[in-house]
């Protein structure tokens, strides 16, 4: 497990980046058990088509650039395609506006990525203090963490009591628990995802921060719909 992270580590750094692609980011999740979003990367029209096909409608199509770190700012992110039609015209337009709004950006390929139901968004995330190391945040998404900045923090490495601490300590609770009607999310999945993502920041120290934004959570289960990785200068 911590060899073939440390290997997407190194193809970065041989590359000159200090930050990965998200297939990439989302390839390291699964290493360690963090639930995302089931994705492929084409090269073509055609592959984006058969990766649609095979990942289940509807999907999202996102561009997979090292020079393009703000997809929607170029146009790189078509969200709902329903069938075939849909994936190619998607693929060829993520293209169209890379190349008029970027154009010496070099395009790795098209990430094709199922789209998740909407349901209650959590945020999961780390970044390194210069004076603890590592830390591990936890909030609920949308205007929570934007406006009311509802968030918990633990530092590394957390234990599953930490972690049950930190989603209980956030104002918006209640909505997890189960509010006017709505059914209990899935709290031992956010404990999982967050015990897990502790547990790859102690692994590998040269992460400086991490982010699962957002994180869906569901009645049953969860997945990271975004994963976004950053690592230290190199020495």
């Amino acid at each position: 497990m911590p060899g073939k992270v440390s290997k997407i580590f190194k193809k970065a750094r041989k590359e000159g980046r200090n930050y990965l692609l998200e297939p990439e980011a989302k390839t390291i999740c699964l290493e360690y058990d963090i639930p995302v979003t089931r994705f492929k990367v084409a090269k073509t029209a055609e592959e984006a088509e058969r990766f649609a096909e095979e990942i289940g409608y509807p999907t999202v199509l996102k561009i997979v650039s090292p020079d393009i770190l703000h997809k929607f700012d170029v146009g790189g992110v078509i969200l709902n395609l329903k069938n075939q039609e849909d994936t190619r015209n998607a693929y060829n337009k993520i293209l169209e506006n890379a190349k008029k709004l970027k154009p010496n950006a070099k395009i790795t390929g098209i990430l094709v990525q199922e789209m998740a139901p909407a349901s209650t968004e959590v945020i999961v995330g780390s970044i390194k203090d210069p004076q603890f190391g590592s830390t591990l945040m936890f909030g609920l998404g949308g205007i929570f963490v934007e406006v009311m900045k509802d968030v918990a923090f633990r530092v590394a490495p957390i234990t599953e009591e930490d972690a049950k601490g930190m989603i209980s300590e956030v104002k918006a609770y209640p909505i997890l628990r189960g509010y006017r009607g709505q059914p209990p999310l899935d709290i031992n999945m956010i404990v999982e995802i967050l015990l897990n993502t502790s547990r790859l920041v102690m692994d590998h120290q040269e992460i400086k921060e991490l982010d699962l934004n957002p994180v869906m959570v569901y009645e049953k289960g969860a997945k990271a719909v975004d994963a976004r990785i950053i690592l230290e200068p190199n020495p």
